[in-house]
């Protein structure tokens, strides 16, 4: 199968943040991102809950984007090592 590049545009903080959390688990960003991907194709939804809270939207705080991303990371950790291979 063929990769392709894909660009995408995000705060220079944020892009920071996500490559020293997926480096302590062993991923780069693209290999994280490509995960996300396929666990959305597989699932035919994105894989965590998106709502929103009220007439503005709101940012979750990084304390819980962190424990979301910890409870799905054990959740699926099987399926993730396969999917990095």
């Amino acid at each position: 199968m063929a990769n392709i590049n894909v660009t995408i545009r995000m705060d220079e903080q944020l892009k920071a943040q996500a490559d020293e959390l997926f480096n302590d688990l062993g991923l780069s960003l693209s290999s994280a991102i490509t995960m996300f991907v396929k666990q959305a194709v597989r699932e035919q939804r994105i894989p965590f809950e998106v709502k929103r809270t009220g007439t503005k939207i709101q940012m979750a705080t990084d304390s819980s984007v962190e424990k979301l991303s910890n409870q799905l990371i054990e959740k699926n950790l099987t399926a993730y090592k396969e999917l990095a291979k």
